[in-house]
């Protein structure tokens, strides 16, 4: 779970990761509120309207894989289909799928907008012996049966007026930014939006018929994808995500853009301090860490 801001009265835990819950805030009194136990009357401030939060117990459903495609050698499309087809959820949010038979569950960024259909979307990197990914790698077909609990989540877009939006994503970072973009399709937001994805090589490049449909439907949505260690054949950005987000700030005569930041803490790290240094105040980055479970 994301860092949340202020609790008083609390005890955390003293082993929380560092890539979940940074020194620094830490050092600013955030918590980590999944494992922080409260020791009396206490008052949470949270970074996200009242109704986000969610009252009553996760929902858990039922769903049928319905499509599973390898859009790179390492990261897989997921769908699925829902037994029942109210499946209404902001952009931004997670799902947690469990195996067939398989009492653990993993956590997923959902990479489409709430719908009528029942179908959820993610793409999931396959990682060697990874809990959830080994599954999809080994043993699972279409048809298979999934648990599902969600939508779960505080990680979406704000209202900020037409300020414009900025996405950057690293890897399978882009599900959720590609959500959020899409809503704003959808919706026909007015703000100027543009999109930063890093993979680090080449054949790791996937989503641009996707982000080109957006771009169709979306006036002015632009998005650049860069490759960290470019092959004789990339003709395209180099670099890291990061990278463009600092060659592209500050706009001249521009306002600062709101952020949106997802992937590996690393590039996380890296694009807040490029945020940082342009001058972007802090309470306009936005951000989810992927973590490796």
């Amino acid at each position: 779970m994301s860092a949340e801001r202020g609790a008083r009265c609390t005890r955390s835990g003293a082993h929380d990761s560092e890539q979940a819950l940074p020194p620094g805030a830490r050092e600013r009194g955030e918590v980590l509120l999944c494992r922080t136990f409260p020791c009396g009357p206490l008052t949470a401030v949270l970074p996200y309207e009242q109704s986000r939060i969610l009252y009553g117990g996760i929902p858990v459903r039922e769903a049928v894989v319905s499509v599973l495609d390898r859009v790179t050698q390492d990261t897989v499309r997921l769908e699925l289909h829902l037994d029942d087809p109210d499946c209404q959820f902001d952009p931004g949010r997670f799902m947690e799928l469990q195996a067939p038979g398989d009492e653990a569950g993993r956590a997923y960024s959902l990479a489409d907008t709430g719908n009528w259909e029942g179908r959820l979307e993610f793409y999931v990197r396959l990682r060697e012996g990874g809990h959830f990914s080994s599954y999809l790698a080994d043993r699972a077909r279409p048809g298979d049966r999934l648990t599902v609990h969600g939508p779960q989540g505080a990680f979406g877009l704000h209202e900020t007026g037409l300020r414009p939006r900025w996405f950057v994503a690293g890897g399978t970072g882009l599900a959720p930014l590609l959500a959020m973009v899409r809503r704003m399709a959808e919706w026909q937001d007015p703000q100027p939006a543009r999109l930063f994805l890093g993979v680090n090589e080449p054949q790791d490049v996937y989503g641009l018929d996707e982000l080109a449909a957006v771009a169709v439907e979306l006036p002015g949505f632009r998005y650049e994808v860069c490759v960290w260690k470019p092959g004789p054949g990339w003709f395209g950005p180099t670099g890291t995500p990061a990278d463009l987000l600092a060659a592209a700030l500050p706009e001249p005569g521009g306002a600062a853009p709101d952020l949106y930041v997802c992937g590996p803490p690393a590039m996380v790290d890296a694009v807040l301090r490029a945020a940082a240094s342009a001058g972007v105040p802090p309470e306009q980055v936005h951000r989810e860490r992927f973590l490796a479970t």
